[in-house]
């Protein structure tokens, strides 16, 4: 009776085993959306929890069968056999379970490509505003400066996070998930990019010419300033002193 049961409890096992084999381990991971992937990974959750139970009844299985077999060879041997097969598909799935690419580190890349892509927008559309900013700037060499250092401020912002980015991108794309919807993103991000750098980086050259050519007017306007104040101090002199216009230089009169 008892290697009747075993024989039972072993035939549910088997068939446990391979339907779960058909469900996983012959999947098409293919997956054309986020919401995909999502539930896929819900799914693996709850298929990895369930083959993680059955390791107390499989255990418990192997310990009865192997107990039969010695007691009762004739009994236990078929059984055993059959324990090995259950055994080499039950351990197949665990293996399954922890491959190193499996559906929530993919999930875990998507996600975190996503926060890359989030602080990598946050930086363009700030980047974006400085650019704007300089447009309609009143003409002092303060309001220059300080609009381009701002601007010079943002360009310094590090290239980490595009690498990243690429890096995450590529990993996802060249393991065939979500191939199309990760390629527009970053189509898209790669495009505004170009786009605000070569008009930053054109905007901070017009920066400092103009900065540069208003620091040389000011220049010229100082040392006139001088040179006039001067001729002013000499003029005053030649009053206070009352000497005749004829009487001085000819520059003078």
């Amino acid at each position: 009776e008892k290697a009747v049961n075993l024989k039972k409890d072993l035939a549910e096992m088997q068939e446990w085993m391979t339907q779960a084999e058909e469900e996983y381990l012959e999947k098409d991971f293919e997956y054309k959306s986020p919401e995909e992937l999502e539930n896929a990974v819900e799914e693996m959750k709850r298929a990895k929890e369930d083959v993680l139970q059955k390791e107390v009844r499989v255990k418990i299985l192997k310990d009865n069968i192997k107990m039969l077999a010695t007691k009762v060879p004739s009994s236990g041997q078929d059984l055993v056999t059959e324990l090995n097969v259950v055994l080499e598909n039950y351990q197949l799935l665990c293996v399954f379970f922890h491959l190193e690419h499996t559906d929530a580190e993919v999930w875990s890349c998507w996600i975190e490509l996503l926060q890359y892509l989030d602080l990598e927008t946050t930086w363009l559309n700030n980047l974006e505003e400085r650019v704007q900013m300089t447009g309609n700037l009143p003409d002092k060499l303060d309001a220059v400066n300080d609009a381009l250092e701002s601007l010079e401020s943002v360009l310094r912002h590090p290239a980490d996070n595009r690498t990243q980015i690429r890096e995450l991108g590529q990993t996802l794309i060249d393991g065939g998930i979500l191939d199309d919807i990760i390629s527009e993103k970053l189509e898209a991000f790669n495009a505004r990019y170009e786009e605000l750098s070569h008009l930053a980086v054109s905007r901070q050259i017009a920066l400092e010419q103009q900065l540069q050519t208003m620091r040389e007017t000011d220049h010229m306007l100082q040392v006139l300033q001088e040179s006039l104040g001067d001729l002013d101090r000499q003029l005053t002199s030649y009053l206070t002193d009352r000497i005749d216009a004829f009487q001085m230089p000819q520059e003078a009169q």
